[in-house]
C-alpha cells in the first residue's frame, strides 16, 4: 500500500483511519505498562536482586526494541490491519501465517477473560459483598461499547487509560527521587544500602536472571499492537515512526527506572515482595514506595491504578483479537462473514465472535478447580512470544527480499538499525525464553510433566495447526524472489531508527 492510500481516511478494505500519532504511542506504552510492572515487579526484585532485575528488564527491554523496529519498517512501508498474519504469510509461508493469526487471535481473546477475573479481584477491594461476576458483566460491556461505535473511540479510551498509567509511574519515579535525598518518607534515605545488603545486587547468580527475565518477557508483552493499528493510523508512513521512536525510550525509562528505585528503596529480602500479586494489592512495591514516602491511602490509589491497567489491557485485547480475525477473513484464512463491517467501518462480526469466546473463557474460571482456566492462561502467555517470534522472522525475510528484487532501502518510511543483528538476536532471546519457561521442571527429582505439559502445550499446538495447514494446502516457504512488494516510490526524507 502507497503512501498515498495511507493519506486517504478510509482503507481500500473499508477501515478508517482514524488513529493518530498521539493514540499509536499510548497504545503502545499502555500495552506494555500494567500489573507487570505494578505488581509483579516486586517479586522480580526479590528473586534476583535488584542489580538482577535490572539487568533482566534491561535486557528484553532491547529485546522489545528490535521488535518494534522491525515491526515498524513493515508497517510503515505495508500498513495493513492485523499485520503480523499477513507477514507471515507473504514473507515466510502461508500456513506459518495462518498458525500466527490464529495463535495472536486467541492469545488476546484469553487476555480478555484474564483481565475479566482480575477485575473482579481489585473491585473486591472496595465492594467485598458484590458478586464479581458483576464487575466482569461490566467491563466486557465497556470493552465492547468502546470497541462497537469507531476505531476513534477505542483510540481515545486507550489513550486515557494509558495517560493515568503514565501519570501514575511519574508519580511515583518523583516520590522515589525525592525519598532517596530524603526529602520525602521517615527516618534517613537509604543511599545504595538496599543494592548492597546481603547477596544484593545479584541474588540467585544467572538462574535468578533468567527466571526474571522470562517475567519481564510477560510484562512487555503488548508492545506490538502497533502492528495491528497500522491499518487504521493516519498518515502511518509518519505516524508509526514516530511512534516507534517514543516508544522505545518510554517503556525503557519507565520499566528499568521503576525497578531500579524499587530496588533502591526496599530491601530485596522483604518477605511482601515475595507475596506481590493482583490479589493483595497493600503488598504491590508501588504501594509499599508510597506508603513510605507518606502518601495517604496509598493501597486505594494504587488500585485505582492497577484496574485502569486490566481495562487497557482488556480493551486492548478486544481490538487486536477483532482486527486479527477481520483480517484472517479477508485473507480467506477465516470464515468470509468476520470480514463484514459496520457502517462505522468496524469489524462487529469479528467483534461478537472475540467477545463469545473471551466470555466463555472467563467462565472456565467459575467452574471446579479452575484447571481449565490454569492451563489458557499458561497457553496465552507462550502465544505472545510465538507472535514475538514471527515478527522476527518476517522482517529479517522481508529485508532480504526487498534487498534481492532490487529495491532500495530509500523506498522504505522508516528503517530498522542494525540489521541483521537486531531481528536475529530478537529470535534467539525470544526462542530461549519459549523453550526455557519451565525448565527446573525437567531436573526435579520426581517430574511433574503435569506442569511441563500445562507451560509448554502451546509450542506443540502450534506446530500442529501449521504443519496440518501446509500439508492440506500444499504449502512452501515463499522463496525470495517470489515475494510480493508494493510499487516503487521516490525516495523521499526517510526516518530512520535513532
Amino acid at each position: 500500500m502507497s503512501s498515498e492510500a495511507g493519506a486517504q481516511e478510509q482503507t481500500t478494505t473499508g477501515l478508517h483511519r482514524s488513529l493518530q500519532a498521539r493514540h499509536l504511542t499510548m497504545i503502545a506504552i499502555g500495552g506494555a505498562i500494567g500489573t507487570g510492572l505494578f505488581v509483579a515487579s516486586g517479586a522480580s526484585v526479590a528473586q534476583a536482586g535488584p542489580g538482577g532485575a535490572v539487568v533482566a528488564y534491561l535486557v528484553i527491554g532491547i529485546m522489545v526494541y528490535f521488535l518494534m523496529s522491525s515491526l515498524g519498517e513493515m508497517g510503515a512501508y505495508m500498513p495493513e490491519s492485523g499485520s503480523f498474519t499477513l507477514y507471515s504469510e507473504r514473507f515466510v509461508d502461508p500456513a506459518f501465517g495462518f498458525a500466527q493469526g490464529w495463535n495472536y487471535w486467541f492469545n488476546w481473546a484469553v487476555t480478555i477473560a484474564v483481565e475479566l477475573v482480575a477485575a473482579q479481584i481489585v473491585m473486591a477491594f472496595w465492594f467485598p459483598d458484590v458478586p464479581g461476576y458483576w464487575w466482569s458483566a461490566l467491563f466486557l460491556t465497556i470493552f465492547v461499547l468502546l470497541n462497537a461505535f469507531s476505531v476513534k473511540s477505542f483510540g481515545e479510551g486507550e489513550y486515557w487509560f494509558s495517560m493515568v498509567k503514565v501519570a501514575a509511574v511519574v508519580v511515583f519515579l518523583l516520590a522515589s527521587v525525592f525519598m532517596l535525598l530524603g526529602v520525602l518518607g521517615k527516618g534517613p534515605a537509604p543511599g545504595l544500602s538496599n543494592f548492597t545488603m546481603g547477596e544484593a545486587p545479584f541474588v540467585g547468580g544467572l538462574g535468578a536472571i533468567i527466571g526474571v527475565a522470562m517475567i519481564a518477557g510477560f510484562s512487555y508483552q503488548g508492545t506490538e499492537l502497533i502492528g495491528i493499528t497500522a491499518g487504521e493510523a493516519e498518515h502511518p508512513e509518519k505516524t508509526i515512526p514516530k511512534a516507534i521512536r517514543q516508544v522505545f525510550w518510554r517503556i525503557l525509562i519507565f520499566y528499568v527506572l521503576s525497578i531500579l528505585m524499587i530496588g533502591l528503596l526496599l530491601p530485596y529480602n522483604d518477605p511482601l515482595l515475595l507475596r506481590s500479586n493482583v490479589k493483595d494489592i497493600a503488598v504491590s512495591p508501588f504501594t509499599l514506595v508510597l506508603e513510605k514516602s507518606g502518601v495517604m491511602a496509598a493501597a486505594s490509589i494504587m488500585n485505582a491504578v492497577i484496574l485502569t491497567a486490566i481495562l487497557s489491557a482488556g480493551n486492548s485485547g478486544m481490538y487486536a483479537s477483532t482486527r486479527t480475525l477481520y483480517s484472517m477473513a479477508l485473507d480467506g484464512q477465516a470464515p468470509k462473514v468476520f470480514a463484514k463491517l459496520s457502517k462505522n467501518g468496524i469489524p462487529i462480526y469479528a467483534l461478537l465472535m472475540t467477545t463469545v469466546v473471551g466470555a466463555l473463557c472467563f467462565f472456565t474460571s467459575l467452574v471446579g478447580d479452575q484447571v481449565i482456566y490454569l492451563w489458557l492462561l499458561n497457553l496465552s502467555g507462550l502465544c505472545g512470544f510465538l507472535a514475538w517470534l514471527g515478527i522476527a522472522i518476517s522482517h529479517y525475510r522481508f529485508r532480504k527480499g526487498f534487498i534481492a528484487q532490487g529495491r532500495s532501502l530509500s523506498e522504505l518510511p522508516y528503517r530498522a538499525r542494525f540489521f541483521p543483528f537486531g531481528p536475529l538476536f530478537a529470535f534467539s532471546l525470544c526462542l530461549f525464553i519459549v523453550l526455557g519457561q519451565n525448565y527446573e521442571a525437567f531436573f526435579e527429582a520426581n517430574i511433574n510433566w503435569n506442569g511441563i505439559i500445562a507451560t509448554y502445550i502451546g509450542l506443540p499446538l502450534f506446530l500442529l495447526v501449521w504443519l496440518v495447514y501446509r500439508i492440506k494446502h500444499k504449502t512452501r516457504f515463499v522463496r525470495i524472489d517470489e515475494m510480493q512488494f508494493p510499487p516503487r516510490v521516490e525516495p523521499a526524507r526517510k526516518a530512520d531508527d535513532s
